[in-house]
């Protein structure tokens, strides 16, 4: 056999060799390419320890922590109705899809790599088969912890802490500067006119409360401490409106509420009426707690109580 035909079946057998390690070499490049893309984190949730992705791209949104998420700069691409609806998130979310617990099929669609939920949320079996879904309790930690867990869950949690610290820390000099103001001993209310309701609210239901509460420590009247202090809020006719005003009262007020309770006898004469310490604020968007809410909130009530 000549020289010839023996290197024919060899050139051969190299060129496989070669062709196969190339396919190997690019293989283990698609695999890390794979890998790094598909990166997990593990979160312990309410529920347990889960794996979330470790930098979220595509969220959807179920709950009301909307503007916690859009704080840290993750990118949300479904929400509820309220989030939707609210005004203080409306250039935000203008391109963003509104969805339910209900439209899986638009949840699908919407190719979220991260679900966040309330607790009472229906489907979450189903849900969580679209995505990871992470619930949390309305109220089982204060507003700014909420905040921290919700940085820990997007990997983000030095960038949530530096934020609540930094708030807290403004809060409380601002609540400070308003109890030297309107007196140590004064009393603030949050009550709320929504459609044909009325609501006084406790330390944690939004609305404010928690900065002027639990952040500036104002005080909150007896009658309020005793019916909504532990539920959260309370419903009010508006002939009993005058037990539960405070000092000063923070009216938070629905563009389509019945407000016809501000014409009577009954609500002129309430002191805080008189003393002209009735301060309006929108209701619309009032009843979220994140970082985009809060800070608006902590502007409005520096510039009411102190008028800068």
């Amino acid at each position: 056999m000549s020289m010839k035909k023996l290197l024919i079946p060899f050139l051969l057998l190299l060129t496989l060799i070669i062709s196969a390690c190339g396919n190997e070499e690019s293989a283990t490049k698609d695999s890390g390419s794979t890998k790094k893309e598909s990166k997990t984190i593990t979160y312990q949730a309410e529920t347990g320890p889960i794996e979330v992705p470790a930098d979220p791209q595509r969220v959807v949104m179920l709950s009301g922590y909307t503007g916690n998420v859009l704080d840290l700069g993750v990118n949300v691409v479904g929400v509820d109705t309220w989030s939707k609806n609210n005004p203080t998130f409306k250039e935000k979310l203008k391109d963003v899809q509104e969805v339910s617990e209900d439209d899986l099929e638009k949840i699908i669609e919407l190719e979220p790599d991260l679900i966040i939920a309330l607790s009472t949320v229906k489907n979450l079996d189903k849900l969580n088969e679209i995505a990871p879904t992470v619930t949390y309790t309305w109220g089982k930690v204060d507003y700014l912890t909420q905040h921290v867990e919700i940085g820990k869950l997007l990997n983000k949690e030095k960038e949530a802490q530096a934020w609540v610290d930094d708030f807290k820390h403004r809060a409380e000099e601002i609540g400070e500067d308003i109890r030297t103001k309107i007196g140590k001993n004064s009393t603030v209310s949050v009550i709320e006119a929504y459609g044909k309701d009325l609501y006084v609210y406790g330390n944690n239901w939004a609305r404010g409360t928690e900065i002027l509460y639990q952040t500036m420590k104002l005080n909150m009247p007896e009658k309020v401490k005793e019916d909504a202090l532990k539920a959260g809020y309370y419903t009010l006719s508006a002939e009993v409106l005058p037990k539960y005003a405070g000092d000063y009262v923070i009216l938070s007020k629905y563009s389509d509420a019945n407000t016809s309770f501000q014409e009577t006898d009954t609500y002129k004469n309430i002191p805080a009426v008189q003393n002209g310490h009735v301060i309006e604020m929108q209701g619309e968007g009032a009843s979220f707690t994140d970082p985009i809410t809060l800070e608006k909130q902590l502007a409005f009530f520096k510039k009411a109580f102190l008028g800068n």
